[in-house]
């Protein structure tokens, strides 16, 4: 059985797990990071780093003074805004959320890391199990409890930053032809909520900056202008999107059950962020990165009173 051993990380408790094909390492106390996901077989590190030093600046903190590196969990929201109505109308959603700046628990048993926090604006627990499903696939599983007698909304994103290179193609469901928009640096795609065509978002017109050139499913240079976030508008039928490699045909792909995660965003920093040259791929349970927009919208996902709400992802590696 592959075991989980204890490491460190930049003077961080850590923890790390390996099979035959690949490593992974999580720093609990930040948030339960992943700060790497390696392919063993090839040598690749999928996970960016900005080159910071580990850490973040505490709680409520905005996420471009922490390290902005590996993969972070957003929940309960990704913009900070505030929540919108019931019991906790008017409170903070923090920038990227709250858990991603607060220590979790985290204890290893039988191959698996149970990772878990507590809400500290809203009464929930979140927890994820971290274990292996074959020797080149992670699986996550994750829980929310809603210790309230009130519902709960939130919008849940991965957020895994990965090394970006000019080429790379991205592949998603066939089905999927039309993007709304969340950010756009010098408004290439347009202002927030605009829809656009994939991959090819030039015959709406939104920006002269588009032209005919861009294709939306290949990693772009570094060119260091343009940033954007994009949803697929309409909910999956189909939960999973994958980065290829294709010189060297290897792949980093994301599985997850499109019932209870229904959105997936697309997050590329072609150096218009910060100077960064990085990419995404962000399965959501909501729409646009602003919970109070997802709640007013209907595309929020909502926990009952005293209930809990489960999904998982699977992330593999060739």
């Amino acid at each position: 059985m592959n075991a989980w051993m204890k490491t460190h990380r930049e003077g961080f408790a850590a923890w790390t797990l390996e099979s035959s094909r690949l490593s992974v390492t999580i720093v609990p106390e930040l948030g339960s990071k992943i700060v790497s996901l390696r392919n063993k077989e090839t040598g690749r590190e999928w996970l960016w780093s900005s080159g910071k030093p580990l850490g973040n600046q505490g709680y409520a903190s905005s996420f471009g003074d922490g390290d902005e590196s590996g993969w972070d969990e957003m929940f309960p929201g990704i913009n900070a805004c505030s929540y919108p109505n019931g019991p906790w109308r008017g409170a903070a959603v923090p920038d990227h959320g709250e858990v991603w700046t607060l220590p979790w628990d985290a204890a290893a048993q039988d191959g698996s890391l149970r990772c878990s926090v507590e809400g500290r604006q809203f009464p929930y627990r979140l927890e994820k199990v971290i274990s292996l499903a074959s020797e080149n696939t992670l699986r996550i599983d994750y829980e929310v409890t809603n210790d309230s007698d009130a519902p709960f909304s939130f919008l849940w994103a991965a957020h895994p930053l990965l090394r970006a290179e000019a080429g790379m193609k991205l592949r998603v469901p066939d089905g999927l032809k039309t993007i709304a928009v969340a950010y756009s640096a010098e408004g290439r795609l347009g202002e927030f909520g605009a829809t656009r065509t994939w991959p090819r978002p030039d015959r709406q017109g939104a920006s002269p900056h588009a032209g005919g050139s861009v294709d939306l499913s290949v990693v772009e240079p570094n060119g260091g202008r343009y940033a954007e976030k994009y949803y697929f508008a309409d909910e999956l039928a189909e939960g999973w999107a994958e980065v290829c490699v294709p010189d060297t045909d290897e792949a980093i792909a994301f599985r997850f059950p499109p019932e209870q995660v229904p959105y997936l965003a697309v997050w590329a920093n072609y150096g218009g962020y910060g100077g960064h040259y990085h990419l995404a791929i962000e399965p959501a349970t909501g729409m646009l990165d602003d919970l109070a927009y997802a709640m007013r919208e209907g595309k929020a996902a909502t926990v009952a009173p005293r209930g809990k709400y489960r999904w998982h992802m699977e992330v593999a590696v060739r």
